[in-house]
């Protein structure tokens, strides 16, 4: 595994971290064994960095975590989130950024992973009725109470990401990027370079379609990607040819799709460290090889060059989901 550092700090953390909502959370089947064992894998192969949230699973994405946290403590960065209230089905309801509701989430999120410290606590998403000034001042006394090492910011605009690190130290900032997602490239991601800010894509294979594997009409129906525009209808089909034809230029470049697909996010700058979920060891194995994937100038090109010819590639989010992100 190769490292990269976050941030303005001193901390090295695996250039492929682990996501890990999919494993108990939003979908398909949980398997609980083979997840645990992906979290040992993960550890063997170097992947320190992990991720989680206390909303994922209602909280038990943090309890099966910490099976592997707990008795390999010091050899994980472990980052959580908070801020995402769920219905007792675990559909989201609300986005409470309150410093209230923090101290609440912090302590249950410390208690559900079975540790002193969390490495990096973000705020899932920014709360329009809670100016960013009070949150991160909040989040910045759990620093001096020891509770939280870093702190980081999901799906922030670059006015608030400024306005945030003013207040104290922003570690990471985590959105959504990939091949087919780049919406951050234009103004977030010159903001995270300047200020030594790591930026931490989640979805980089665009939630499996990358990878080529995806079997879009035989997704289950608890999952997410059913109710997303990406994975229906006209995109789906546009999607499913767009991948095929990126699969073929992986092959020509002897490694496997989500291999060439991770080593185009890890290309856009060493500040970038994406965290590709999945709960299957196979999988982690091989998004673990992507770094070993070099990019020319002229491979990039002809990536971009793949995706032109499928430009209906559909919105990432559907109506539900977009409301929950900070306006411009």
């Amino acid at each position: 595994m190769r490292y990269r550092t976050l941030g303005n700090t001193t901390t090295e953390l695996s250039a492929i971290g682990l996501g890990c909502m999919s494993m108990n959370h939003a979908y398909g089947q949980p398997d609980d064994a083979e997840s645990v064992a992906t979290l040992e894998k993960a550890i063997e192969l170097g992947i320190n960095f992990w991720d989680t949230a206390d909303v994922y699973a209602n909280g038990k994405n943090e309890e099966l975590v910490s099976k592997v946290l707990q008795p390999n403590r010091k050899k994980i960065f472990i980052a959580t989130k908070f801020g995402f209230r769920a219905d007792p089905s675990g559909k989201l309801s609300t986005f409470d950024g309150s410093p209230a509701y923090m101290k609440q989430a912090v302590e249950a999120s410390l208690r559900r992973l079975n540790t002193d410290v969390i490495d990096l606590y973000y705020a899932h998403r920014i709360d329009p009725n809670v100016p960013v000034e009070e949150m991160v001042g909040a989040m910045a006394d759990l620093v001096k109470e020891g509770k939280v090492r870093y702190l980081g910011l999901s799906e922030a605009t670059a006015p608030t990401l400024r306005r945030a690190h003013a207040v104290h130290p922003i570690s990471a900032l985590q959105s959504e990027y990939s091949i087919l997602t780049r919406d951050v490239e234009n103004d977030v991601l010159p903001v995270c370079r300047e200020l030594k800010i790591s930026f931490v894509p989640f979805s980089p294979l665009s939630r499996g379609l990358m990878t080529n594997t995806l079997e879009m009409d035989k997704l289950g129906a608890n999952d997410f990607r059913r109710a997303l525009p990406r994975y229906q209808g006209e995109h789906a089909e546009n999607n499913r040819q767009l991948s095929a034809a990126f699969a073929d230029l992986a092959a020509a470049k002897g490694c496997s799709p989500a291999q060439l697909a991770l080593a185009w996010v890890l290309a856009q700058g060493d500040f970038i460290i994406p965290i590709p979920g999945t709960k299957r060891r196979k999988y982690l194995i091989d998004n673990a090889g992507s770094v070993d994937v070099e990019l020319s100038p002229a491979d990039l090109q002809e990536i971009d060059a793949v995706v032109a010819r499928y430009p209906n590639i559909g919105d990432r989010y559907n109506e539900a989901n977009y409301k929950f992100l900070e306006k411009e």
